[in-house]
């Protein structure tokens, strides 16, 4: 037998699914479970891609380096 603490927020959710505390666990396992084993399926090129431009979306707004970067520099905004 597997001794569990169970967070005082389950029983009130289990109970306005009408469901048992029990019940509810087993469901909520079970669709974890479910998650964990479908593999994600491989991105589509267009999705790589959107996902990289969308992580470049603002990168014009970055400041450019100093060809040299000193401890000042470092922290010109900081007191």
């Amino acid at each position: 037998m597997v001794t569990v603490n169970i967070p005082d927020e389950l029983a009130p959710a289990a109970k306005a699914r009408g469901l048992s505390l029990e019940s509810y666990v087993q469901e909520i396992l079970t669709q974890q479970l479910a998650r964990s084993a479908d593999p994600q399926r491989p991105r589509t090129p267009e999705e790589v891609r959107a996902w990289l431009d969308s992580l470049a979306q603002f990168s014009d707004k970055i400041p450019p380096l100093p060809d040299t970067i000193s401890r000042e520099w470092i922290y010109q905004d900081h007191d």
